[in-house]
C-alpha cells in the first residue's frame, strides 16, 4: 500500500521548498492539483518518461488530480534543458500535435484516463499561442535578465561561446506560465527540469500569490553519468514490442539494476533492497536483470508477453540463437545491405551503418539472417 512515505521519497530526487512543507499540506487531507508537461518534439515516450509517469500514478492512487501536459506550446520554443547546443530545428505546433497523437495511448499504459479520478490531458498551446504582445511584455515583467542567467546551461553556452537562441532563453517563462493557467498546487518533471519548474513556483507567487511545489525526478543514469533509457542510439521507447523491449533492458549496465527497480517498477521496495543486497553478496545479476526486463514488459504489456519475451531472449541470446519471429523482407539481389537497414529504419544514417558494420556490429547470421547490434535482426530473402 502507497504511504506519505513512499509517496515523496521513491522515484523522487528533490521537493521544493521542502519535502517537510509538501508532507504536511498532505497530512491535512488537501487533494492537490498538479501536472507533469511532456513536449513531443519525438513520436515516442520512453524509459525516461516513464520514471514521472509513474509519480503521476502513485498521486492519482492516492486521489489527486492529476493533468498530462502535452506541450504543444512550450515545444514551439524548444526547451534548452540538457542541451550545449541550439536546435538545429525547431517544430510547428502542427508537427508537435501529430508528433502526440500516440502520446495518450502510450501513457495509459501507466496512468489511467478514465474510469474513477481520471488524469486530465491538457495541450499548452491552447494558451500559449493565444498571448499577444501586451500579454509577453506582461510576463516577461516579471522576471530579470540576472534571474535568467543565473541558469548553469546558459552560463556554459555563453562561456563556449555557443549561442543562445533568444526563443530557448525565454522557454522557462512560457513553461512558468503553464503552472499559473491551470492553476496547480504540484509541478512534477525531470531534475534537468529543475530551473524551469522553479520559474513556475516565481511566477505563481508573483500572479495568484500562491505556493507551488515542485517534485524533481532524478535522471536514470549509470556510475558515469550516462543517461540509460537509449540503447545504441535508439529510444527505448513504451510501445517497443515486447522482445526489442526485454533485450534493451538487458543491455543495461548492472550498476543500474536497482535504481531501475525503484524508478520504473512499482515492486515493494524491500524487494529492490533484496537485489541489491543479493548484488553486493556476489550474486550473478544476470537473473535479477532478467527480472527486471520482465516486469517492465509484462507492465507495458502483458505477463503472457513477458514470459515470451523471456523465452526468446534465452533462446537467442543465451544460446546464440535467431528469433522465431525475425522480422522478413524481400529486396534486389543487387541492393546495398545498408540501404536496406536504413529503409526498414535499423541504422538511423548511412554514417551509423558504416560505423557498426567496421566495429563488426552486423553480422550475417545464417539463411540471410543479419544481428544488428545486441539485439536487431533482419531477414533478407533477395530476389
Amino acid at each position: 500500500m502507497l504511504d506519505t512515505e513512499e509517496l515523496l521519497s521513491r522515484g523522487v530526487d528533490k521537493v521544493y521548498p521542502s519535502k517537510e512543507a509538501l508532507a504536511e499540506v498532505l497530512r491535512s487531507g488537501k487533494k492537490l492539483k498538479l501536472y507533469q508537461g511532456f513536449d513531443p518534439t519525438g513520436d515516442k515516450l520512453h524509459l525516461g518518461h516513464l520514471v514521472g509517469l509513474r509519480k503521476l500514478a502513485d498521486w492519482q492512487k492516492l486521489g489527486h488530480h492529476a493533468v498530462f501536459l502535452i506541450g504543444d506550446g512550450t515545444g514551439q520554443a524548444g526547451d534548452p534543458s540538457g542541451k550545449t547546443k541550439s536546435r538545429e530545428k525547431f517544430f510547428t505546433r502542427d508537427e508537435l500535435r501529430k508528433n502526440a497523437t500516440d502520446y495518450v495511448k502510450q501513457a495509459e499504459k501507466i496512468i489511467k484516463f478514465d474510469g474513477n479520478n481520471p488524469v486530465e490531458i491538457k495541450f499548452n498551446g491552447d494558451w500559449l499561442n493565444r498571448l499577444n504582445y501586451g500579454d509577453i511584455l506582461e510576463l516577461l515583467g516579471y522576471f530579470s535578465w540576472q534571474q535568467l542567467g543565473e541558469r548553469d546551461l546558459f552560463q556554459e553556452r555563453i562561456k563556449s561561446g555557443d549561442p543562445l537562441i533568444m526563443r530557448e532563453a525565454l522557454y522557462p517563462l512560457f513553461q512558468a506560465y503553464d503552472s499559473v493557467v491551470m492553476d496547480v498546487d504540484l509541478e512534477v518533471g525531470g531534475s534537468d527540469q529543475t530551473f524551469n519548474m522553479l520559474m513556475g513556483r516565481t511566477l505563481m507567487r508573483a500572479m495568484k500569490g500562491k505556493e507551488k511545489f515542485v517534485m524533481t525526478t532524478p535522471l536514470l543514469s549509470d556510475s558515469s553519468g550516462k543517461k540509460i533509457g537509449k540503447s545504441e542510439g535508439n529510444v527505448v521507447a513504451l510501445d517497443d514490442e515486447p522482445n526489442d523491449l526485454f533485450g534493451k533492458v538487458m543491455a543495461f549496465p548492472d550498476g543500474v539494476i536497482v535504481k531501475c527497480f525503484e524508478y520504473l517498477t512499482r515492486v515493494p521496495m524491500e524487494e529492490a533492497r533484496e537485489v541489491e543486497s543479493k548484488m553486493s553478496a556476489g550474486e550473478n545479476p544476470m537473473e535479477f536483470k532478467k527480472a527486471l526486463a520482465f516486469k517492465i514488459v509484462a507492465d507495458l504489456n502483458n505477463e503472457e508477453a513477458a514470459r515470451a519475451a523471456r523465452n526468446n531472449f534465452e533462446e537467442t541470446f543465451s544460446k546464440g540463437g535467431v528469433p522465431k519471429d525475425v522480422q522478413t523482407v524481400s529486396a534486389p539481389e543487387d541492393r546495398p545491405l545498408g540501404e536496406i537497414l536504413l529503409e526498414q529504419g535499423l541504422v538511423k544514417s548511412k554514417t551509423e551503418f558504416n560505423r557498426l558494420n567496421k566495429e563488426g556490429a552486423i553480422k550475417e547470421m545464417e539463411n540471410g539472417v543479419y544481428r544488428i547490434g545486441k539485439h536487431r535482426f533482419l531477414k533478407i530473402l533477395r530476389e
